[in-house]
């Protein structure tokens, strides 16, 4: 059975330079060759101008899209009022078997100074999403906070006059479900400029099957994070950035955000302001057993951080090209090579140089019909919006690939599940042994 993405009927907005411009945005291509011209090779995403420029005719130029206009006053965000014309966007809802709650805790480390900003002290936000109990009182997190989202819309030449974001399934400090035990953790790394939002899809899916999932911003890297008090902080990092350099911070950033886990657990609060946290948290966190997943950069700074970091006991990267010495060392855990149709061991020379350094176990599956950006809630969220900014299907596809959006997303969970289930659940999949009829997508490159 193949799952093409069906055919829409769009509205071409764009016309002239300006439209093509904002085509060009809109699907994460240069203004150069929105115009018809050549810029040559396309850098692979997380590469940045004091990198190499490396052969990936997979990649795209960005994870996320280039910043086109002024920064809005907070206030002035907040007072916009959603049309009643304004398209509603959904989201692919979970398909475990629990409820899921959430929360955001703000974190500072006050053992580093940010990268980016000389003289601050590390700050991260991260979201928990986790298997709850009775979800009746709690109101549905939305798919990013109000301000950053109407950043992340303006971003891409939207309003929320004509989009409005989605909520998702996550019950804002809904209890956690303590009947099923500690819960294994997972932690999330997004791509270069890219938030923590466009893991949620995948984020929210594991904790209803029983993980507690942890989304981390890499602040002054994504273009955008909110943070308590309506305070936006933006992506401050310094032209001409080599990738192995924003690797170490996000790596150590995960160190961190597994430190504060650990306080958790032991019944503290790493929150800065100490706010509330969801009742059984504390006695759910299971530290022994942790994963690490990650799109584009943040699948290459998988590496990283198990490098740095030995208790991520598992790690699978989602179609990220490798930078600096990382893959080159060995690995004796489990992990995963997860790449969409044109990217493999064929074509990127660091997934075959990490590939010959895993002593563990290893796998490599390849998603046909899928795009980079594939393995990022752009999946589902750009075909939803794409009548605002005039894109054909053929546009589209080019980014997204053929495959259908909501096909996509769910052969990603089940594929990241049954990686996970296996090396910190212990329970073996037959999927991960070789081709599955039920998902002809997927094939395994040996």
């Amino acid at each position: 059975m193949k799952h093409r993405r069906p055919r829409r009927s769009l509205i071409s907005k764009a016309a002239g330079p300006a439209g093509a411009l904002a085509v060009a945005l809109a699907m994460g291509s240069s203004p150069a060759m929105a115009a018809g011209t050549t810029s040559g090779k396309a850098p692979a995403p997380g590469v940045s101008a004091g990198d190499p420029d490396p052969d990936a005719p997979w990649a795209p130029e960005n994870d996320e899209l280039p910043l086109h206009h002024k920064l809005v006053h907070p206030e002035a965000l907040t007072s916009a009022r959603t049309a009643p014309s304004a398209q509603q966007l959904t989201m692919p809802a979970p398909t475990g078997k629990y409820s899921v709650g959430m929360v955001g805790l703000h974190l500072r480390d006050t053992s580093r100074t940010d990268p980016y900003v000389p003289g601050s002290k590390r700050e991260l936000m991260v979201s928990l999403w986790y298997p709850a109990t009775s979800t009746s009182g709690h109101y549905q997190a939305p798919w990013m906070p109000s301000i950053s989202g109407a950043h992340f819309l303006a971003s891409r030449g939207l309003s929320p006059q004509e989009v409005t974001l989605p909520k998702t399934a996550g019950h804002v400090l809904a209890p956690v479900n303590t009947k099923i035990g500690k819960l294994p953790v997972l932690l999330y790394s997004t791509g270069l400029h890219s938030d923590r939002a466009m893991g949620t899809a995948l984020a929210q899916d594991l904790a209803s099957r029983g993980y507690l999932v942890v989304t981390v911003d890499h602040t002054h890297d994504a273009n955008e994070v909110q943070f308590p008090g309506n305070r936006l902080e933006l992506n401050r990092m310094p032209a001409g950035s080599h990738s192995s350099d924003t690797l170490k911070v996000r790596a150590a950033d995960i160190k961190f955000v597994i430190n504060a886990l650990g306080k958790i657990s032991s019944g503290g609060n790493p929150d800065v302001g100490h706010a509330t946290l969801p009742s059984g948290l504390s006695q759910s966190v299971d530290t022994s057993r942790i994963g690490m997943f990650g799109w584009s950069l943040g699948g290459a700074a998988v590496d990283t951080a198990m490098q740095l970091d030995h208790r991520i006991a598992a790690g699978a990267n989602l179609d990220g090209q490798f930078f600096g010495t990382a893959p080159s060392k060995d690995l004796d855990r489990p992990f995963m090579l997860f790449s969409s149709q044109n990217h493999n061991r064929n074509n990127d020379s660091s997934w075959r140089t990490l590939w010959s350094h895993l002593k563990g176990y290893k796998v490599d599956i390849k998603l046909h019909g899928a795009a980079h950006l594939s393995f990022s809630d752009n999946e589902w969220l750009v075909p939803q919006w794409a009548r605002w900014l005039g894109l054909s299907e053929s546009q589209i596809q080019q980014q997204y690939g053929t495959i259908d959006p909501d096909r996509a997303v769910q052969v990603q969970r089940v594929y990241l599940a049954a990686f996970f289930d296996q090396h910190l659940r212990h329970k073996h999949s037959t999927l991960l042994d070789g081709p599955n009829s039920s998902y002809p997508e997927i094939s395994f490159v040996r």
